[in-house]
């Protein structure tokens, strides 16, 4: 199965503002949010997008 134009995972420093649909990584700081986003990007082969500060979400194109 090949995954195209999806949201594989969110991943935010506050939990408080998103819900399910896809993975949610919930970070303690905006170093870690960084590294937990640079290794989804590789294993996933998808993208990391951010939608502010403290959310980010990688997709597949």
């Amino acid at each position: 199965m090949v995954i195209e134009k999806a949201i594989l995972a969110v991943v935010t420093t506050n939990n408080t503002k998103i819900t399910g649909g896809a993975p949610i990584f919930i970070c303690e700081s905006k170093n870690e949010l960084q590294t937990i986003c640079a290794n989804l990007e590789a294993i996933t082969d998808g993208i990391a997008h951010a939608l502010s500060e403290e959310l980010y979400i990688v997709v597949k194109h």
